[in-house]
C-alpha cells in the first residue's frame, strides 16, 4: 500500500506486517496489523477492529511526529473527555480554523503539528 511517510517525506510502498515484528517484546500485540516503511522502519497501526482491518490509522509518523501528536492530544483530549465539549465539536473547530478536515493521524509535518497545537491551545483557553 502506498502511504505517506513523515521520515522519508514522501509516499512510500509500505509493507503489511504484524506486532511480532514491530513490538517483539509485547506478545499481546503480535497479531495486530501494522504498515511499515522498509526504508526508515517507521510504522503505523491499522483500524483492526473495523470491517477494514488493514486500513492504516493515518500516515506513517516518525518519532518527532509521534511526540508532537502526543502533545496535541494532551490538550485536545481533556476538552471532550471531561464533557465540556463533544469530540466532533472540537475536531470541527480545528477543521474550520485550518480550512480542511482535520485528524491528528494525518499530520505530515512538524510545522503543521505546531499550527494545530496552537489552535488547540487557543480552543482550550
Amino acid at each position: 500500500m502506498t502511504i505517506y511517510c513523515c521520515q522519508c517525506e514522501d509516499m512510500v510502498e509500505a509493507r503489511l506486517t504484524n506486532g511480532r515484528e514491530i513490538y517483539p517484546h509485547r506478545r499481546d500485540l503480535f497479531i495486530l496489523p501494522f504498515w511499515i516503511c522498509d526504508t526508515c522502519k517507521n510504522y503505523v497501526g491499522c483500524h483492526h477492529k473495523t470491517n477494514e482491518p488493514h486500513k492504516p490509522l493515518g500516515v506513517i509518523p516518525n518519532k518527532a511526529m509521534r511526540e508532537a501528536r502526543g502533545q496535541i492530544h494532551k490538550i485536545l483530549d481533556p476538552l471532550w473527555k471531561n464533557g465540556s465539549m463533544r469530540r466532533k465539536q472540537v475536531y470541527k473547530l480545528i477543521s474550520d480554523t485550518l480550512g480542511y478536515a482535520y485528524h491528528t493521524a494525518e499530520l505530515r509535518s512538524l510545522e503543521e503539528a505546531r499550527k494545530v497545537y496552537f489552535i488547540v491551545k487557543d480552543i482550550a483557553s
